[in-house]
């Protein structure tokens, strides 16, 4: 997720799913040890729980990050060992670190001795074509061994050559039964499914089988999809009304302007919120105007709101102008 679960996606994500646990998108021990730390770190406290994504390969420098995930105030830090993009392949991390099981267990013990804060690790089933069980198995293994005990599974392998990332989420097929199994065999370490879970129904019944379910996706293209999950477990949790959300929104929006981020980068989370209603497009295409994007008004996104919306019929009676 990244470029998409940024500080102001979560803050949005959060007005709809109140209980959650919010990821952000993969930083790197790069970025933090040598960029500016702010910029990646800072967040609303609304966030919490929120956990800090890192990806890396070298052990002193991924107990370096997570320090300052404890400092900047995290509630977690993850290790991915899933991702397949191109960046990390050539910085020999994300999905690359399950060829080297070993490793991962070095680094999640000198990222854990370093803070008291739980270090967890997001992993896939297998790499390339290889769908034997034995390759999550050995995998999951050494880091039990190690004393990890929280394990967020992509149900699906990562093919490093010929996938694009895209194709990655979509052709290896996705394999619940492995993840299960994997929960059977390491019975008192949770576990957490990932992987083409795209509504609250998949993810409610899920539930019923692992210690959680993790929305990547479908998080972002259908934020509607986090609301109908929050309802469903808590539904006598009281949850904000769309008119609540926008209201939060353009306040967001209005602090953050002034201190120099731009409307696009506020409302972009945003665009998918109305998929499936009437008025969707309405809506996309309003948020996504450059033009009115540039004015920097906030009240942008309660006038899309607003013109999004169905309107009732008049009556030609009704209509003081109507002549029969």
């Amino acid at each position: 997720m990244i470029d998409v679960t940024d500080r102001h996606c979560r803050y949005f994500h959060r007005l709809l799913a109140p209980e959650a646990r919010l990821y952000t998108e993969m930083v790197t021990t790069g970025a933090l040890l040598h960029g500016n730390v702010a910029r990646h770190l800072d967040y609303d406290d609304s966030q919490h729980p929120v956990a800090l994504q890192l990806g890396g390969s070298d052990p002193a420098a991924l107990a370096a990050s997570a320090k300052l995930a404890q400092q900047w105030g995290y509630d977690e830090v993850n290790l991915n060992c899933g991702c397949p993009s191109d960046r990390v392949q050539k910085g020999a991390f994300g999905a690359c670190l399950m060829a080297d099981p070993q490793l991962v267990a070095q680094a999640w013990r000198a990222m854990q001795e370093a803070v008291d804060i739980p270090v967890t690790i997001k992993h896939r089933l297998g790499l390339g074509y290889d769908i034997s069980y034995g390759f999550a198995r050995d995998f999951v293994g050494e880091l039990y061994q190690a004393g990890c005990k929280v394990f967020i599974v992509h149900a699906r392998n990562a093919v490093l050559e010929g996938l694009s990332p895209k194709d990655n989420r979509e052709i290896p097929p996705l394999r619940y039964d492995l993840a299960l199994q994997l929960k059977r065999d390491f019975p008192d370490a949770q576990f957490v499914l990932n992987g083409g879970i795209a509504t609250a129904e998949q993810a409610q019944e899920w539930l019923g089988e692992f210690d959680g379910v993790m929305l990547g996706r479908a998080a972002w293209h259908h934020p509607e999809v986090l609301s109908q999950l929050a309802h469903r477990l808590q539904p006598q949790a009281p949850v904000l009304t769309p008119e609540q959300v926008i209201q939060k929104m353009m306040d967001y929006a209005r602090e953050h302007i002034a201190q120099g981020t731009p409307l696009r980068m506020l409302t972009r989370p945003m665009l998918g919120w109305m998929g499936g209603r009437p008025g969707a497009r309405r809506w996309r295409r309003m948020l996504s105007d450059a033009r009115l994007l540039a004015t920097n008004d906030p009240a942008i996104i309660e006038q899309a709101w607003k013109l999004s919306q169905p309107q009732a019929p008049v009556h030609p009676q009704a209509n003081p102008e109507y002549t029969p």
